[in-house]
């Protein structure tokens, strides 16, 4: 515990790095003030009639840290650029003029990129908020109503536009991903209320067991802290392929000789089939909540209450280890690996160099990519699972929520190890000891 207050201080020391720590906390609590700006003239719980409880929704308001729930000008928080990333990126592989830039443009290229991504941002928060502001008709307290419909697009696409030049802003002059860790901000939030829901429900009660309630919030504390532990070792698992490079005579000095690895990722994908699947079973709902949102059509109202359906976890992990397979096709590509190896005078011992080094690096992608994909398919069902053991150790469990249960610890984690570890590359340039020493 010394050492890690030791390591505190050291980062401290260095002008530079604590420069940057104090600007972005900054910035981060200006998003904080920012969720408590209510839309003017709309009801708090507008949007929440509009979209139900769960679904989109849910998801918007976590990692929105309740700002999708008060209909603050943040409500909509960075999921348009979410979204817009996303595109941009799956374009990226079928538009060969964007391959092109993404590839060979250089740094020139990946501004232009990020111009793209920008304008589609914008584009999809105005055609959002414009959904959203026509039906919460009828929780307008200003008049006329087209001009609380006005007031409500520009308050939802500036909140967002804020965001996205806040996230850019971090990730500039700050430290870490600007948007991951607005992100994790928002999810952050949501422990303070996490936390008084157990207290209520197992110690505040009346009738409640002191003793025994401490004991089933620590069990809680014990099953969050085990979750975070796998995704860890998950996160940071890999696949090592040898590779050995042979000598080779340039003039009078000898190349090559060393041994290295071909790093492959267990789980590559990150959390991006998850949102994938979550965004695909969340649009038939999404759509029929904002264009039909009086109908009584029974096949309509099914796909509207899917995700409270038991079949609705199991399809999602479906997806998922669909999506997690989709990421593994587009983005890695044994050929182009085997081809650089063999122009570097590289090879995997014991593997022909050619269409049998391709051959076994793709069956390593696959093995990999299934165990990716089957982690993140259990993550996904992870707060439906505990939520079934905990209620049947007790049944006032049923009214806690387990948001860190899946997706949520997923993002917490994955931002928190990239931020230290940007940390650790500022401190061990100046030869101090850093959080993973």
């Amino acid at each position: 515990m010394s050492g890690f207050f030791e390591t505190i201080r050291n980062a401290w020391k260095i002008p530079d790095l604590k420069k940057r720590l104090i600007y972005t906390i900054v910035l981060l609590l200006i998003f904080r003030l920012g969720c408590c700006i209510p839309i003017p003239g709309v009801s708090g719980d507008a949007l929440s009639q509009v979209f139900g409880s769960g679904g989109l929704f849910e998801f918007l308001n976590i990692i929105s840290g309740g700002a999708a729930s008060q209909v603050t000008v943040f409500a909509m928080s960075i999921s348009p650029y979410i979204n817009a990333s996303i595109i941009i990126q799956l374009l990226t592989v079928a538009i060969p003029k964007l391959e092109r830039m993404a590839k060979e443009g250089g740094e020139e290229g990946k501004k232009k990129l990020g111009q793209i991504s920008r304008i589609t941002t914008i584009g999809l928060a105005l055609v959002q908020a414009l959904f959203m502001a026509l039906n919460m008709r009828g929780s307008y307290d200003m008049s006329p109503e087209w001009w609380a419909i006005i007031v409500v697009i520009a308050s939802l696409t500036a909140g967002t536009a804020f965001l996205m030049w806040l996230g850019e802003q971090i990730t500039e002059k700050g430290i870490g991903n600007g948007i991951s860790l607005i992100i994790f901000a928002g999810i952050v939030s949501n422990l303070p209320s996490t936390a008084i829901s157990l207290y209520n429900t197992f110690i505040g009660a009346s009738d409640s067991n002191i003793i025994v309630g401490i004991l089933y919030i620590l069990l809680v504390l014990v099953i969050f802290l085990a979750i975070i532990m796998l995704i860890i070792y998950i996160t940071e698992a890999e696949r090592r392929i040898p590779v050995q490079y042979a000598k080779r005579v340039v003039g009078r000095k000898m190349y090559g000789g060393q041994s290295t690895v071909i790093p492959i990722k267990i789980n590559s994908a990150g959390v991006l089939p998850i949102i994938f699947a979550m965004s695909i079973l969340a649009f038939p709902s999404t759509i029929i909540s904002l264009f039909f949102p009086n109908t009584q059509n029974s096949f309509a109202l099914a796909l509207k209450n899917f995700s409270g359906t038991n079949w609705y976890p199991l399809v999602n992990a479906l997806l998922v280890i669909g999506f997690t397979f989709f990421y593994s096709a587009v983005y890695f590509n044994p050929k182009e690996i085997s081809d650089n190896l063999k122009d570097n005078g590289g090879f995997i011992p014991g593997i022909r160099p050619g269409k049998s080094t391709t051959d076994y690096i793709k069956s390593i992608s696959n093995k990999t990519t299934m165990a990716g994909a089957l982690f993140l398919a259990v993550i996904t069902l992870l707060p439906t699972l505990l939520q079934v053991i905990l209620i049947a150790v007790n049944a006032d469990f049923a009214s806690v929520n387990l948001w860190f249960g899946g997706t949520s610890v997923l993002i917490l984690v994955g931002v928190a190890l990239e931020t230290v570890k940007q940390i650790e590359s500022y401190m061990l340039a100046r030869h101090y000891k850093g959080f993973l020493e």
